[in-house]
This record gives C-alpha cells, sequence and structure tokens, in this order.
C-alpha cells in the first residue's frame, strides 16, 4: 500500500515514518560505501531529493559532485543523465526536438526526439557556464515537471529532480543564474574541502585495484512514496513560527528600523517559497535523523541553505565586508 492509500491517522504515520527510518539509513549507508565524509553534503543533497526538489551544489572541481548526483541515481533506483553546459550549448539540447520523418509512402510527419531532460535524476554540470536562454530552458521543468515543444506538452517521468553544480571560484565565462532560477532550486549545497581523515581515506580507497560501486537500495516507486511521507508528518506550532519569522525578518526592513537590525543589509529577500521549502525540508530532515516530528534544530541548521541564494545584499553591507551567511547567521540567533 502507498502512503497516498493510508490512512492520515497518527498511527499510520507513525508505523510508515519508522519503516521509512530503517529505509533510510540503508541509503545513506550505500552512499557512505562510494562517497566518503561530505555527511552534511549527502544529508542536504538526501533531504532535498525527499522533499521533492532540486538543488545546487556549489564548490571547486574535484570534491565529488559528480560522482555523489551518480551514486545517488544508483542507490535511489533512479536513470540519470548528465548535461555539460557550455557557453554553445542550446535549449534543444536538453529539451529535444521535432524532426521530419518520411515514411515509405512518401507521407511526412513530425517525431519529437526527447533529450536528456527526460530522465528522473538529471545532472547540469557547471549549469552557470551556458546562456541565460539555455539556463532558463529548465525553468517550465523543475517548476511543472513536463516541457512545451512545439505548442505540445511533453510529460517529464515521476519523480524528477536536477542536481545542478556550480563552481564559486573560476567565474570567467559564466552567465549568473537569474533570481527566478535560482529561487527553483530547494537549496543551496556549498560541497567544502574534506578534513585529513576523509582525505586519507579517499587516497587509499580510490587508487587500488579494486574500488567500491553503489548498489540500488530504493526504487522510484519507494522515494515517491516517501516524499509523501514527507508532507504528512506533524510540524508543531512552535516550528511554523519559527519559519515564518525567519523568512520575513530576512527581508528588507521597513522604513524605521533599527540600526542594529541584521536586514537592514538585504536589498531583496525570500518569498513564500522559502517558507514552503523550509516546512518541506525540516520534515525529511527529522525523518533522516530518525525522528517523526522537526525542531527548531532543523530550522537552524537549514536556514542557510535555503535561504542564501534567495537573498543579496546592499552595495553598503558587501563594502562593508558583510556576507549573505553574516546576515543569515544572525537571522537565526534571534530566533532563540
Amino acid at each position: 500500500m502507498s502512503v497516498s492509500e493510508l490512512p492520515a491517522s497518527a498511527d499510520a504515520i507513525v508505523a510508515r515514518a519508522e519503516a521509512a527510518i530503517a529505509r533510510m539509513a540503508a541509503v545513506r549507508a550505500g552512499i557512505g560505501r562510494v562517497v566518503f565524509g561530505q555527511e552534511e553534503v549527502v544529508e542536504r543533497a538526501l533531504v532535498t531529493l525527499l522533499s521533492g526538489g532540486h538543488g545546487l551544489l556549489v564548490g571547486v572541481p574535484g570534491l565529488a559532485k559528480t560522482r555523489l548526483v551518480e551514486t545517488l541515481g544508483v542507490v535511489l533506483g533512479l536513470t540519470t543523465r548528465r548535461i555539460q553546459f557550455t557557453p554553445d550549448l542550446m535549449p534543444s539540447d536538453i529539451l529535444g526536438s521535432e524532426v521530419l520523418d518520411q515514411a515509405a509512402d512518401g507521407s511526412r510527419s513530425f517525431r519529437f526526439v526527447e533529450g536528456p531532460v527526460f530522465t528522473r535524476l538529471l545532472m547540469a554540470d557547471e549549469i552557470n557556464r551556458a546562456s541565460p536562454r539555455t539556463q532558463s530552458a529548465l525553468l517550465q521543468a523543475m517548476q511543472e515537471a513536463h516541457v512545451t515543444i512545439a505548442g505540445r506538452r511533453h510529460d517529464l517521468p515521476h519523480p524528477f529532480h536536477v542536481l545542478a553544480t556550480q563552481n564559486p571560484l573560476e567565474q570567467e565565462g559564466t552567465y549568473p543564474l537569474p533570481e527566478a532560477q535560482l529561487d527553483r532550486f530547494l537549496m543551496q549545497i556549498d560541497v567544502d574541502w574534506p578534513d585529513l581523515a576523509t582525505e586519507r581515506r579517499i587516497l587509499l580507497e580510490t587508487t587500488g585495484a579494486a574500488e567500491a560501486r553503489p548498489e540500488p537500495v530504493l526504487g522510484p516507486d519507494e522515494l515517491i512514496d516517501l516524499q509523501r511521507l514527507v508532507r504528512l508528518m506533524p510540524v508543531g506550532e512552535s516550528v511554523v513560527e519559527a519559519i515564518l519569522a525567519l523568512v520575513r525578518s530576512a527581508r528588507p526592513p521597513e522604513a524605521g528600523a533599527p540600526a542594529g537590525d541584521p536586514a537592514r543589509a538585504v536589498a531583496w529577500g525570500p518569498g513564500p517559497r522559502a517558507g514552503q521549502a523550509l516546512m518541506l525540508t525540516v520534515r525529511a530532515r527529522a525523518l533522516l535523523a530518525g525522528r517523526l516530528a522537526p525542531s527548531l534544530d532543523d530550522v537552524a541548521a537549514l536556514a542557510e541553505p535555503i535561504l542564501q541564494h534567495r537573498m543579496a545584499l546592499t552595495f553598503a553591507a558587501r563594502a562593508d565586508g558583510v556576507s549573505v551567511r553574516d546576515v543569515v547567521a544572525r537571522l537565526v540567533a534571534r530566533l532563540g
């Protein structure tokens, strides 16, 4: 029986959640055999997928971003395709195009040839290297799970997720993602350098004759059930109030705001979609941690990845060396 068919009673949700906790532990173990360390990155990637969203992986080359996406695809049982974004990439290279076929009797008709976006897990590698026109080709797919070609709708497989990568250092020949597209990403996942113990393990276990390979743990239908379960998990009133307070405080303040208000550094801030993202991701994080309901700690832990790509600072704040992370940290501290 799928989650959608279960009665939304407390007992049913608890029973399903307890089973899901064990399955997600197996998923994390499967990923950990291939992707070493980076526990927070793996957690945030899984939270993104459990919440039914898309993720933006930001990190310098060589930090296993591609390996992580490929491993997630195998472990979760999702078909995976990769697109290398380049300045000459065209929208049709992503979405597909119509070709003219001629039958044996001479009649002609158009046939749609699917592009690589028709998959369950799409890796958009170095997404900011493509032109804005090509970047925008993903907008409808990410938001509505279908594309329109020559006036005809083509539905994407379900579930459908985009995990895009971006290099934060090399900016020559890149096109910054517009705010509308950034907002389509549920979460920005920063990928940092591994610690000493993890890097030692990488050296020893990836340069020998044999190398660990990921194995399937879930399937697409089971992932869909888990995504539905996340939406059934209860959220306490204190968590709801904290999410509302955090998102609203991250917007430019009204006239007369006190000098110490961290929002005075904000030029534009998150919309309601950020609050929706927090409501989903705190539930998913709680499930991953083996809890049946989210807490204020989940809100604090996910504030930065949810808000940082949905905010921009004023020129004065940037001139003073203030970062978005600094502002988010101060806003989270005010939650108590």
